[in-house]
């Protein structure tokens, strides 16, 4: 339960930092409280990983041969495609967390998430590690 609890937290944070560098990445609270907003964010990041862990690996299956001959930067593209995906389950959901578009939000957006949630996956301990 901890491993969870600490990557839904590192999702959050990373998509909130995303939200804060890309414009077009938004969590559109207007005037909520703090525990809204965070209440919000910790909802996103729990769809987010969701999806990350149910059909991301599918997509990268039946992808693989197109990731070998782009020499990965299909990857990109996926990661893009899940986050696209998490702001239509989110706007379904009536949450304020939105991707305006795909390619420049979406991609860029899925660089910056991979790229803070790898740091704070090497800061943070993830509950798997056995220490003896």
């Amino acid at each position: 339960m901890k491993s969870f609890a600490i990557k839904v937290l590192v999702n959050a944070v990373a998509l909130w930092v995303a939200a804060l560098v890309i414009k077009g990445i938004e969590f559109d609270y207007h005037d909520s409280s703090l525990t809204s907003k965070i209440g919000t964010i910790l909802v996103v990041a729990v769809i987010f990983g969701l999806i990350n862990a149910v059909i991301k690996p599918v997509v990268k299956f039946f992808a693989f041969p197109f990731i070998i001959l782009t020499l990965g930067l299909l990857t990109l593209v996926i990661n893009a495609a899940m986050l696209e995906l998490t702001s239509w389950v989110a706007g379904g959901l009536r949450l304020a967390f939105h991707v305006d578009e795909f390619f420049w939000d979406a991609v860029l957006g899925g660089i910056i998430i991979t790229f803070v949630s790898m740091i704070l996956h090497l800061i943070l301990p993830d509950g798997n590690d056995v220490h003896r």
